[in-house]
């Protein structure tokens, strides 16, 4: 068989080439978006997390019955919806939706247009839903506001990432979350390419101020801490927080510590922070770090940033279902 190459042909060919490239592309991220388990607990323990929130939210809304569809709409009805776009940034929550629709009815079709991580703009459609208008009236509420939530964390988190290219330093988010919801903004944060600190008190142990004080001072707290973690058999790591270049320096006399948290410190008193630390242990600075002076600091040589504006302090993202 003799094959001709045409002017069509080529532009065909080109075409194949493009959407094979954006359907690889979206299978890596999809894989990506899946691995959403926190480092510190277990992928099954992320996601009875995650079982809870939409066990919880679809209780606190639902409760005896959604009135409003048993009233006015056939409890046969069938129907589409559509997540629309009314902003721009990075989209998060899809996989999360995935499971609250499953968990509400699993006899819902789901046709996913674009995936966790990617950027949207007004108009994207993200995806649509159809099946019973019963089951999708019921999820809507708790869908919404989880993803508008997600979706504004991950636009942050993605906006820090970009601040610090170039840089070996890297985003953490805090414990400062909406109570009820943390395993779903540690997940936003990670779709939009940050970094989990610890998830709760129990995977990590980080002897803060309060800490220390109470314990009578940095090197009581840190010996007690290492004989309590032998004697219960528990291995986890330890960060330890410096409120200045002589607590820096105490941290430094004891074995066993894998972070130094430097809290407050300007950037002079960081940068000589770091030079102390040098490969002893890990550094990282907190305490009121924005977007004008996150490179600063990240300059000064530290492994992380930890910031818990970006669960605390963001706009939700303006989403909506809209029926069609």
């Amino acid at each position: 068989m003799k094959w001709i190459i045409t002017p069509r042909s080529v532009t065909v060919l080109k075409y194949l080439q493009i959407q094979i490239g954006k359907f690889l592309n979206q299978q890596i991220k999809y894989y990506f978006s899946l691995s959403y388990y926190h480092p510190m607990i277990s992928e099954q323990q992320f996601q009875n997390e995650l079982n809870i929130i939409i066990q919880n939210g679809m209780r606190e809304d639902i409760g005896t019955g959604d009135y409003s569809s048993l009233a006015c709409i056939p409890s046969d009805a069938k129907g589409k919806a559509k997540l629309l776009v009314k902003d721009k940034g990075i989209i998060a929550g899809v996989e999360f939706a995935k499971q609250v629709l499953e968990n509400v009815d699993p006899t819902l079709q789901l046709d996913i247009f674009i995936l966790d991580g990617e950027t949207v703009k007004p108009g994207d459609v993200v995806f649509q839903v159809s099946g019973s208008s019963h089951s999708i009236l019921r999820a809507e509420r708790l869908l919404l506001n989880s993803m508008q939530r997600m979706s504004a964390i991950a636009t942050k988190t993605n906006q820090y990432v970009k601040l610090l290219e170039g840089t070996n330093t890297q985003i953490l988010d805090t414990r400062k979350t909406t109570p009820g919801f943390r395993a779903c903004e540690k997940w936003a944060v990670k779709i939009g390419g940050g970094v989990n600190h610890r998830f709760a008190l129990y995977d990590m142990i980080m002897l803060k101020d309060n800490h220390n004080d109470f314990a009578g001072g940095i090197s009581k707290a840190i010996t007690k801490t290492k004989d309590y973690l032998k004697e219960n058999q528990l291995n986890l790591k330890i960060i330890v927080e410096a409120r200045n270049l002589a607590e820096i320096k105490e941290i430094l006399q004891n074995e066993g510590v894998d972070r130094i948290l430097i809290d407050n410190f300007n950037f002079e008193d960081t940068k000589a922070a770091v030079a102390l630390i040098g490969e002893k242990c890990q550094t990282e600075s907190s305490g009121n770090i924005n977007e004008q002076t996150i490179r600063q600091y990240a300059e000064c040589g530290v492994n992380f940033i930890s910031s818990g504006a970006l669960t605390h302090s963001i706009y939700n993202m303006d989403l909506s279902l809209k029926a069609f």
